[in-house]
C-alpha cells in the first residue's frame, strides 16, 4: 500500500482516483479545479470525488511542498495542468508520475491527442512517465499502443483508447513499486517532438526547482525490455 497524492481534473482524475482506492492505496490528498474549465456551474469530476471520499482537496494551481501533506510516498499527475516541481517532488518519498497520451518522446505537449489525430498517426499509445524539470521529458516508467482508426477522433481515441490505457499503466507502475521495482528508462530526447497547445493557456509553474525523486530502497530497472 502507498500513500499517494493525487494532481488532476475531470473524469481521468476521477478514475484514476478510483483505481488508486480499489487497490488499497492512500489517498492524502488531491489537487483539483473546483469547476470543470469549460463550464464554470459544473464541478469538476475529480474535485466532488476527492470531496465525497471525504479527501482533502486543494484547488488548482496552488499546490507547492509546503502544502504537500507529510508521509506522501508517490505523486500522482492524471490529466493535470499544473507543473510540480522540483521541491513539492522532493517532500515525496519516491517523487511524481505522470500520464501523458502519446509514445513519448513524440508528442510531447499538452495537445497529444489532437496532434496526433492531426498528423494521422497510425499508431498511438501512452506514457508513465517521471516528472523532472523539464515538461514531459522524465524517465518513461511504462508504456503501451494502440492503432488508430481511419475514423477516430481527438475524443474517440482519447475516450476509448488511451484513457483506459493510462488507468491501466498507472494501476501497473504503482504494483510494481509496492512490490519495490521502479522503472526509469531515459527518453530518445533526439527523437522528441514538441507541439504548441491548441488555445490552452500555459502551464502554472508555483513551486521553485530543487532535485529530482529519491531512489533509496528501490530496484531501479533502466532497460527498455521493461516498458511495454
Amino acid at each position: 500500500m502507498l500513500n499517494l497524492y493525487l494532481c488532476g481534473q475531470r473524469a481521468f482524475g476521477r478514475a484514476v482516483l478510483e483505481m488508486c482506492l480499489a487497490e488499497k492505496h492512500r489517498v492524502l490528498g488531491v489537487s483539483a479545479p473546483l469547476y470543470y474549465q469549460r463550464e464554470q456551474s459544473a464541478p469538476d469530476r475529480l474535485h466532488l470525488a476527492a470531496t465525497e471520499a471525504g479527501i482533502p482537496v486543494l484547488p488548482a494551481g496552488v499546490l507547492t511542498a509546503d502544502l504537500l501533506p507529510a508521509g506522501v510516498d508517490l505523486i500522482l499527475a492524471a490529466h493535470s495542468h499544473d507543473f510540480i516541481g522540483r521541491k513539492t517532488r522532493l517532500r515525496a518519498k519516491i517523487g511524481a508520475i505522470g500520464y501523458h497520451p502519446s509514445l513519448l518522446p513524440l508528442h510531447r505537449g499538452r495537445d497529444a491527442v489532437r496532434w496526433t489525430i492531426r498528423d494521422r498517426d497510425r499508431v498511438a499509445g501512452g506514457s508513465i512517465y517521471w516528472l523532472s524539470d523539464t515538461v514531459d521529458a522524465g524517465d518513461l516508467a511504462a508504456q503501451d499502443f494502440c492503432l488508430v482508426d481511419p475514423e477516430d477522433t481527438v475524443e474517440s481515441l482519447w475516450r476509448e483508447k488511451l484513457f483506459p490505457m493510462g488507468v491501466s499503466l498507472f494501476r501497473e507502475v504503482l504494483d510494481d513499486i509496492s512490490r519495490g521495482i521502479l522503472t526509469a528508462v531515459p527518453q530518445e530526447h533526439a527523437s522528441a517532438t514538441w507541439e504548441p497547445s491548441w488555445e490552452r493557456p500555459p502551464l502554472r509553474r508555483p513551486d521553485v526547482p530543487m532535485i529530482g525523486p529519491g531512489l533509496q530502497g528501490f530496484t531501479v530497472r533502466r532497460d527498455t525490455s521493461a516498458l511495454h
